[in-house]
C-alpha cells in the first residue's frame, strides 16, 4: 500500500515539476532542454530526488543543475500549489546520465559485433 502510494507520488510530482520548470522557471543558467526524468521521494516524503536529463555540454548540464538547486525552494512552493500534501518533501536535484550510459553501451555493443564480423572471414573456396 505505502509502496503504491509513494509510486503515484513519484509520477505525479515528475510532472508537476516537469511543468513548473518548463513554464516559470526563468534563469537564463537553465537549458531549455530540461527533462525530468524521475523523482524519488523518501518513505517519510520529506525529501525527493529530482533526477534531470539535460542536452547540451557538461558546462551546460552542470549550470542547469546549480541553478535549479538553487531555486529548489520556489519551484517546491509553486508545485506544492498543484499537489495537496500536508508536507510538499525538500527537492535535490541529481543529473541522470544513464541516457548516456546507454549510448556508451550501445556503441561498445556494436564495436564488438563489428570486430567479431571482421575476425568471421569466410571460408576460401578455391581448390
Amino acid at each position: 500500500m505505502v509502496k503504491n502510494r509513494i509510486a503515484r507520488l513519484n509520477s505525479l510530482l515528475r510532472e508537476v515539476l516537469s511543468e513548473v520548470i518548463r513554464n516559470d522557471v526563468r534563469n537564463p543558467q537553465v537549458n531549455k532542454f530540461v527533462t525530468v526524468t524521475s523523482v524519488d521521494i523518501t518513505n517519510d516524503l520529506q525529501h525527493a530526488k529530482v533526477y534531470i536529463s539535460v542536452i547540451g555540454t557538461a558546462l551546460e548540464k552542470e549550470e542547469t543543475v546549480k541553478a535549479l538547486q538553487s531555486a529548489a525552494g520556489f519551484i517546491a512552493i509553486l508545485s506544492s500549489k498543484k499537489v495537496v500534501m500536508r508536507y510538499f518533501p525538500e527537492l535535490t536535484f541529481k543529473l541522470d546520465t544513464s541516457v548516456e550510459q546507454q549510448m556508451r553501451i550501445d556503441e561498445l555493443l556494436n564495436k564488438i559485433k563489428n570486430e567479431q564480423d571482421a575476425r568471421q572471414t569466410p571460408p576460401d573456396k578455391s581448390p
